[in-house]
C-alpha cells in the first residue's frame, strides 16, 4: 500500500486541482454528472495527478476501480465507501469510455465488461492534450482535439465491436454480446438450449454486461402483465412460449449464482403480475460448475449444463419442465 501523502496542508492543493480537474472536463464537453467531484478524482486517479504535480506529469496507470479507489484514500485523503464501485463505473468511468478519454481493459480487449479484472487507461490522444493543460497552447490543441476526437471515438468504438460476441436470436434476429464472462454462456443457451426445450419461443429479454437492456420486449412483456422495473433485476433471459403460455426465466449461472431459495423468491416478486406460467431454469456450462451450487439450487425448478445439452435435471416437485400453478394431469 503506498504511503498516505495526504496531509492537513494540503488541504488547499486538494481543492485546487480537484478544481482544475472539473474545468479541464467541461472544457471537454462533459455534462455536470461527468465534471462532478466524483469524476474530477477519477480522473487524477488515472492521470496518476496528485495535488502538487504540475499537469504535465499526467500519465497513463492501467488500474482497476479498486485501485482508483485505493490510490484517492492515499493521495487525496478520498475514502469511497466499497459499494461505491458500481457508481464510479457506471456513473464516470463508462461514460468516460464512450467519449473516448478512457479505454477499457487496454491490455485484454476480450475480457468481460463485468470481470474483477476490468482495468482501465487514459487514451494516448487524451493524455498528450490533458498534459498541456493550463498552457498557453491548451486552447489551440483543445480546439484540435474536439475536432478530431469524433473520429478517435469511432475507432474505439470499432475496436471495442470487433470483440464481441455475434449470436442469432430464434426469430432470426441477430445481436451481438460483449466478449467473455456469462455471455459465452448465454450463447451457448440461444444456440443449444432454446432450439431443445423452447421451440418456437419468443426470446423477450437478453441481459449483457455491457448492456443490460440488449433485447428487451417492453411491449411483449407488458401484455402478459409484467411492468418490469428496471431497478429489479432481470433474469439473464426470458424466453415466451405461445402455445404454452409459459414464461421461462433463464439465469446463465457462470459467474453469478442460480436460481436459489432467495433468487426464486425475488423472480416470483418481478414477474407476479404475469398472466403466464413460471419456468425458472438455472444454466451451468459444466456439470463441474454445477456441483459448486447443487445445496444451492431451489427446489420446483430446473437446471441445464453446456456440456451435456440434451439433458435437463430437473429438482423435485410433481412435474417436469413446467410451471406449478397449473394442474397436474391424471397419470
Amino acid at each position: 500500500m503506498t504511503d498516505n501523502l495526504f496531509t492537513t496542508d494540503d488541504e488547499s492543493a486538494r481543492l485546487q486541482r480537484v478544481a482544475e480537474a472539473r474545468n479541464l472536463l467541461t472544457d471537454l464537453g462533459f455534462d455536470p454528472e461527468r465534471s462532478n467531484e466524483r469524476s474530477a478524482l477519477v480522473l487524477l486517479a488515472l492521470l496518476d495527478l496528485t495535488p502538487h504535480q504540475p499537469w504535465a506529469s499526467a500519465a497513463t496507470p492501467l488500474l482497476r476501480t479498486v485501485e482508483i479507489m485505493d490510490w484517492l484514500r492515499s493521495r487525496y485523503n478520498k475514502d469511497y465507501k466499497a459499494n461505491t464501485r458500481e457508481t464510479i463505473r457506471r456513473k464516470t468511468l463508462h461514460q468516460f469510455i464512450e467519449a473516448g478519454l478512457v479505454i477499457p481493459n487496454p491490455d485484454s480487449p476480450t475480457r468481460a465488461v463485468n470481470s474483477p479484472k476490468s482495468c482501465y487507461q487514459v487514451a494516448p490522444e487524451a493524455l498528450a492534450l490533458i498534459r498541456t493543460f493550463q498552457q498557453p497552447e491548451w486552447e489551440v490543441r483543445l480546439r484540435e482535439y474536439l475536432v478530431t476526437n469524433v473520429g478517435l471515438k469511432a475507432m474505439y468504438a470499432n475496436a471495442r465491436e470487433m470483440h464481441r460476441i455475434p449470436v442469432t436470436l430464434p426469430d432470426g434476429t441477430p445481436i451481438t454480446l460483449s466478449p467473455g464472462g456469462q455471455n459465452i454462456l448465454i450463447v451457448e443457451i440461444i444456440n443449444e438450449f432454446c432450439p431443445r426445450y423452447t421451440p418456437g419461443g419468443h426470446v423477450l429479454y437478453v441481459g449483457d454486461a455491457d448492456d443490460k437492456w440488449s433485447v428487451f420486449q417492453r411491449t411483449a412483456l407488458e401484455g402478459l402483465g409484467v411492468t418490469v422495473d428496471t431497478h429489479g433485476k432481470m433474469p439473464d433471459l426470458v424466453v415466451y412460449l405461445t402455445d404454452r403460455n409459459w414464461l421461462v426465466l433463464i439465469e446463465a449461472a457462470s459467474s453469478h449464482g442460480p436460481v436459489d431459495a432467495k433468487r426464486h423468491r425475488e423472480l416470483k416478486e418481478l414477474f407476479a403480475g404475469a398472466t403466464a406460467g413460471l419456468v425458472f431454469i438455472s444454466c451451468f456450462p459444466t456439470r463441474v460448475e454445477l456441483r459448486k451450487y447443487l445445496a444451492d439450487i431451489a427446489w420446483e425448478t430446473d437446471v441445464w449444463c453446456a456440456d451435456n445439452p440434451t439433458h435437463l435435471i430437473h429438482f423435485n416437485g410433481e412435474r417436469f419442465l413446467g410451471p406449478y400453478d397449473e394442474p397436474v394431469a391424471d397419470s
